[in-house]
């Protein structure tokens, strides 16, 4: 029985888009190789870098990003017929070469098209829900799936739980000093890796900016390899040069296992894709969640992993100022207490196993 191609639709962040590369990795592994894959995306310049860069095929949808104010609604509503009719060609294309298509949605507006689009091309679909709680998409996505897979730590009924989902390149490569040594840090210093996750997150920025400030003493011992996104960098590395701090400033870290291996404690965004990470990598964590989503699902992404005594979701107030009272009282404490770094990592490895994408790549070859 032939392989059949699978679609991967997702995209607009790298949130959406390094769980899909994960599972393709398994499915390599499973099948020896030689997966087809095509990857439908958004049209931002995100979901183009990180496909480029892992040479994968994809067909961006001109879907507008959808929203309550009318002008956001009508772009969406009018680029909706377009964008379905581009998800059935890449779906036609693909089951031309294979015979068969699968589709894995991880969620997302868009998603929404390429499953409508499966709908009508009458080919299996399989959710990847990554969020808690998961957003209206994923919510109206599960009526239309066969399968819905939940990395997300909310219970629903109907939905089939797994572990987090992370990609090869996403694990620690080495020890800590071998991957400090291979991003130009020193090998013997701790260090405090801070992540905005793909395009950065200038509140974070700008916190840290503030922190180094009126903190570096309790950096004295310490390196930072800072991931800013592609603003803010002269601003932060400014900071840091100021406070005497050494610090390695990046707009982007590929692959990101090597920071994940050589990070002490870091301060991040809690998308699902970087909690998944820290979880894997068991790496104590400051998390920062998003603080302009309604349903604060990067909160309750981190929650259990604070629960477990392995993090802190620390509240981003926007202004450095105010955020130094919730996330710089959290990290200055991590900074200074070792024991506590080792027992965060402890409650971390005490989580299990992260195997959500050998899942999700079995469900599929079975679908």
């Amino acid at each position: 029985m032939s392989t059949p191609g699978f679609i991967f639709a997702g995209g607009g962040t790298g949130g959406h888009l390094y769980p899909s590369l994960a599972v393709l990795e398994r499915l390599n592994e499973r099948i020896g190789g030689g997966v087809r894959a095509v990857f439908v995306c958004s049209s931002r310049s995100v979901d183009r870098a990180i496909l480029e860069r892992e040479c994968v095929e994809f067909v961006p949808l001109p879907i507008a990003t959808p929203a309550m104010r009318p002008l956001a609604m009508a772009r969406f509503v009018g680029s909706w017929g377009g964008s379905v009719c581009a998800a059935r060609g890449a779906i036609r294309l693909l089951r031309d070469d294979c015979g068969g298509v699968r589709v894995l949605s991880t969620g997302g507006f868009v998603s929404a098209p390429t499953v409508q689009a499966a709908r009508a091309e009458r080919c299996p679909v399989v959710l990847l829900n990554l969020d808690t709680p998961p957003g209206k998409a994923n919510r109206w996505l599960a009526r239309h799936a066969g399968l819905v897979l939940n990395a997300g730590r909310e219970a629903r009924a109907g939905w089939t739980p797994i572990a987090p989902v992370v990609r090869k390149a996403a694990l620690a490569p080495g020890d800590p000093a071998s991957c400090r040594r291979s991003l130009g840090l020193d090998p013997d210093r701790l260090t405090l890796l801070v992540t905005g996750a793909s395009q950065g997150a200038s509140s974070v920025n700008l916190f840290m900016a503030a922190f180094v400030r009126a903190h570096a003493a309790d950096l004295s011992d310490w390196q930072v390899l800072h991931q800013t996104g592609p603003k803010d960098a002269d601003a932060v590395r400014g900071a840091y040069e100021q406070a005497g701090v050494p610090a390695h400033i990046v707009d982007f870290i590929n692959p990101m296992g090597v920071a994940w291996g050589a990070a002490d404690l870091a301060v991040a965004r809690a998308g699902a894709g970087t909690v998944a990470e820290v979880w894997a990598n068991r790496v104590p964590t400051v998390f920062m969640p998003f603080p302009h989503h309604r349903d604060q699902h990067q909160r309750h992404n981190a929650e259990p992993l604070e629960r477990a005594g392995g993090a802190v979701v620390a509240a981003d107030l926007i202004d450095p100022s105010r955020t130094m009272t919730t996330a710089g009282v959290a990290l200055a404490e991590l900074l200074r207490d070792a024991g506590r770094r080792g027992a965060m990592c402890a409650a971390l490895a005490s989580l299990g196993p992260v195997d959500g994408a050998a899942r999700v790549a079995d469900a599929l070859l079975l679908t």
